[in-house]
């Protein structure tokens, strides 16, 4: 025997009491894995979430950086042109963008069927092959 006199080798000990510590060993090494498992979704959970909001940020600053160029855009028409006049032009050619975006925008939406139309037409080939099958082991 080891040095441990109050506990029994494996060999002393009977299926049964075998079977316990089995039991035992098995629990707590599902639930330190769930553990484990706890702490690893917790950590990679914080990293989405902060991730998520730096991709906020980033699409606000975009925003913001993207009036700053309107604003630019006006600014140097503005050398050449009066303000008013090189504020309408800029005007003008974001409405034209976004009258643009929105025609291509619809065609798009048009294009989205309700149904997903080939699954619907291959259950209707599985449906008439099962009803065909059926009909051949009925005369058979």
């Amino acid at each position: 025997m080891s040095g441990d006199s109050d506990t029994p080798s494996s060999a002393d000990l009977s299926t049964g009491e075998l079977i316990s510590q089995l039991s035992e060993q098995t629990s707590t090494l599902v639930r330190s894995e769930l553990q484990l498992a706890k702490v690893e979704l917790t950590n990679s959970a914080k990293h989405a979430g902060l991730g998520a909001g730096l991709f906020s940020v980033a699409g606000v600053l975009t925003w913001f950086g993207l009036g700053a160029l309107i604003a630019t855009a006006i600014i140097a028409l503005g050398l050449v042109l009066p303000l008013w006049a090189s504020a309408l032009i800029v005007t003008l050619v974001l409405f034209l963008a976004a009258g643009i975006a929105a025609l291509v925008g619809k065609k798009q939406v048009q294009q989205v069927t309700p149904t997903p139309e080939r699954t619907v037409e291959n259950v209707k080939l599985d449906v008439q092959e099962v009803k065909e099958s059926r009909s051949h082991d009925h005369t058979s």
